[in-house]
């Protein structure tokens, strides 16, 4: 009985042992999987004016600045809001969408303006995050008087590579679970990348 029980309990810490590794060598090859590497997708920017005219060409004029010629696509409003005096397709707001080098040269100016410092409110559960500049002039942009201030919007898109296949238009596909990138793989990509700090926002009082 004795030689039994000894038996049992070396086979279940040898079966505990070999589950360990496994774990280990699944961890390690998810890694160092190129295909696991988390990336930037894309880099929207938003200027909002709430109005038509010179001062939409004038915030259309800061992004071409910004985005080194790129041009800049205008949105119209949904619905016609009287207290703020728009009107239902009318144009409002610029945006631009950035790829590659320039999406992280201008990432990196945003965060620079933010001190690398965010709150768990600007990250988003499909793993995205995004944050708000008050004046375009603190990314490097000279001050034009006949242009002004404006504030900007970023929005950024993080991504694995072979998201593409719940995107493509032949052969589509859906994308698995654990390929999607959640907020806290985004948290973490963040405080690596950028050495950046995520702080907790403010507690909401009860009444």
């Amino acid at each position: 009985s004795e030689r039994a029980e000894t038996g049992s309990s070396s086979r279940s810490s040898s079966f505990e042992k070999m589950a360990t590794v496994q774990k280990k060598s699944k961890k390690q090859r998810m890694e160092t999987n190129p295909m696991r590497k988390i990336r930037i997708e894309k880099l929207c920017i938003n200027i909002c004016v709430g109005e038509s005219g010179d001062r939409l060409t004038r915030a259309g004029k800061v992004l071409e600045a910004l985005t080194k010629g790129q041009k800049p696509i205008t949105s119209r409003a949904r619905y016609t809001v009287r207290t703020f005096s728009i009107r239902r397709n009318e144009e409002i707001s610029v945006h631009c969408t950035v790829r590659g080098d320039l999406a992280r040269a201008i990432i990196e100016k945003g965060l620079k303006v933010k001190e690398y410092e965010l709150r768990t409110e600007n990250f988003s559960s499909t793993g995205c995050f995004g944050f708000g500049i008050d004046e375009h002039i603190d990314l490097g942009l000279k001050y034009d008087p006949k242009i002004g201030i404006y504030g900007l919007d970023f929005f950024v898109v993080l991504g694995r590579p072979g998201r593409r296949v719940s995107k493509r238009r032949r052969a589509k596909a859906k994308l698995g679970p654990q390929h999607k990138v959640t907020r806290e793989e985004a948290m973490q990509w963040f405080e690596r990348e950028f050495e950046g700090i995520i702080s907790e926002g403010p507690k909401q009082v009860e009444y």
